[in-house]
């Protein structure tokens, strides 16, 4: 592996959370959140992309999609609970990314939006068949994931450097 083989970065929203009466940061999965994180899961592994880490925000919501979507993994990839990940910004998602040492050739990040669309949005320089089509025509529901692929060292990620390769939301 080196810098210039193609690295995957899979954005990946919160499944569908419930409403009960907590700080947004505590507030569960809901009943239809907790299957459709665990079909993400699925999908995930249908992709093939070889994880090596997951960077997740520490909000209920994330880590319990994470959970359920990892469970569905062959290989559990290492996971990194990462409290910037929480109401982040595009821009504040990259610097995060940014970071990731590059003995990491595939990573995923488990967010919120609107930061984890407009993080596919914004990297998006270029797309395959009819993945940016998906995308903007559905948006980006909860538990759904954009797959982006780029080359070069995590720190020279910026806007418009990654191609959108995949896009999967739960009613696809």
């Amino acid at each position: 592996m080196s810098v210039a083989d193609p690295r995957r970065i899979v954005l990946f929203r919160h499944a569908k959370a419930d409403w009960p009466e907590v700080t947004d940061h505590e507030r569960p999965l809901a009943d239809r959140g907790r299957k459709d994180a665990a079909e993400a899961g699925r999908r995930l592994v249908d992709s093939a992309i070889p994880l090596d880490l997951a960077l997740c925000s520490t909000a209920t919501r994330t880590r319990e999609t994470w959970k359920l979507a990892v469970q569905e993994f062959p290989h559990r990839p290492k996971t990194v609970y990462e409290e910037r990940i929480y109401e982040a910004s595009p821009g504040e998602l990259i610097a995060v990314l940014n970071e990731t040492p590059d003995d990491v050739q595939n990573a995923v990040l488990i967010g919120h939006n609107p930061g984890v669309q407009g993080l596919a949005d914004v990297l998006a320089g270029a797309a395959e068949g009819d993945a940016r089509q998906r995308m903007s025509g559905r948006g980006f529901p909860a538990a759904a994931f954009a797959v982006l692929s780029f080359s070069g060292p995590w720190k020279a990620l910026e806007p418009g450097t990654a191609t959108l390769v995949d896009y999967w939301a739960p009613s696809d």
